[in-house]
């Protein structure tokens, strides 16, 4: 009686692992026929605005992609979540993304963030590629992490070298934020290079993340009458100091690097009397940013993505939406190329892609940054316009 108990007993055993390997059998099948691609950004907090415009591109995209068959004929499922801006927040959404099974991560979307992240990605050969990141090191040393945007040196050396040939300026000002690391980037690299090019830095002024005077910094810049003044920031913080230094009589030309999109139409968010609306616009007018691609491009994939987006949420792509959009697109091809959803075979196609979309044709170099063109951006009439574009 008890040899027919045990054998019950390990029948019945049998049944049930043989039963939880059919379920398991079919949840892969499930789950094979969609590919999950993880996105992590800072929907809520201080720094919403980057990770919102950039997650409207990522959407914009793998909409059509799915509607156009996917990839490698599945589906592709867009797990997004919310790091609020903070460090520790984004590690814990990167474990979060990886339980939920995401075969690719984009983001983060600033750099801080993105940092910790690419050290988790890098640890575990996970593909990942941060569409608007520009601290230099969140992909050095890293062979599984990418970048779309420009690095902070290579905007700084772009700012100098078109002052040089374009502004004819002599003499430049420089007003940076000493919080941080995006802002401090661009200007070491300014400086460097506009040494080298014979200009001369005639003042050179901070400010801290949380300051919204800077009146004594300008007033000090003014007394010194550059030719150009650097303001390496993000335009919410520009629409502050814009205004404060044409009242204190800085006449030079106001130059940036990508932060700066946006700055027009952050001038006019709360400002109802239409003389101060137009009292701000007049603050920036003339000044040249760096960016990634041009709304009054004619390119027609270009002004095809320009009116999907604008169908979809009812304004024109920002960079960070633009860059969002081509991170994409990137993923799916270097996941095409590679044939498969092998880490690192998708790696290695994506270090050897050719990509050509909306904010250029890029290939990486050798630390997976971006080999592209920066179109120079000049605000005319509270309008963006393409000034020249400056090939790398």
């Amino acid at each position: 009686m008890k040899r027919k108990n045990l054998l019950f007993l390990m029948l019945a055993f049998v049944m049930i692992l043989s039963a939880c390997s059919n379920n398991s059998a079919e949840s892969e099948s499930v789950e094979s026929d969609e590919i999950i691609v993880g996105s992590l950004a800072p929907l809520t907090g201080n720094v919403a605005i980057y990770g919102i415009a950039t997650t409207n591109g990522i959407e914009v995209a793998i909409n059509e992609i799915n509607e156009n068959g996917g990839i490698l004929g599945k589906q592709v499922k867009l797990i997004t979540e919310d790091e609020k801006g903070d460090t520790q927040e984004a590690m814990n959404a990167y474990n979060k993304l990886i339980e939920a099974g995401a075969e690719v991560i984009i983001g983060d979307v600033t750099s801080g963030p993105s940092v910790a992240v690419a050290e988790l990605a890098n640890r575990d050969g996970m593909l990942m590629i941060t569409p608007t990141g520009t601290q230099l090191d969140i992909t050095d040393g890293k062979p599984s992490v990418f970048r779309a945007a420009f690095t902070d040196p290579f905007q700084g050396q772009i700012l100098a070298k078109y002052v040089a040939e374009n502004l004819g300026a002599s003499t430049v000002g420089i007003l940076s934020n000493s919080s941080s690391d995006y802002s401090q980037g661009v200007k070491d690299a300014f400086v460097e290079e506009v040494s080298n090019l014979g200009l001369e830095v005639v003042a050179d002024e901070s400010y801290g993340s949380a300051d919204k005077d800077f009146r004594v910094q300008l007033t000090t810049i003014a007394s010194k009458i550059p030719d150009v003044l650097l303001i390496p920031d993000y335009y919410e913080t520009i629409a502050l100091i814009a205004p404060q230094a044409r009242e204190v009589g800085i006449e030079s030309t106001f130059i940036g690097p990508d932060g700066w999109d946006g700055i027009s139409a952050q001038l006019t968010t709360g400002i109802q009397d239409e003389a101060l609306v137009a009292e701000a616009l007049e603050s920036v007018e003339g000044a040249v940013f760096t960016n990634h691609y041009s709304l009054d491009d004619e390119s027609e994939h270009i002004q095809n993505f320009i009116a999907k987006y604008n169908e979809t949420y009812g304004e024109n792509p920002a960079s960070f939406s633009a860059l969002g959009y081509d991170v994409v697109y990137m993923v799916k091809q270097a996941i095409e190329e590679a044939g498969s959803l092998d880490f690192q075979a998708m790696v290695d196609a994506m270090k050897a892609i050719d990509y050509k979309g909306i904010t250029g044709s890029i290939k990486f170099d050798e630390n997976n940054n971006p080999v592209k063109a920066v179109s120079m951006i000049k605000v005319t009439g509270g309008e963006y316009k393409l000034d020249t574009v400056v090939q790398p």
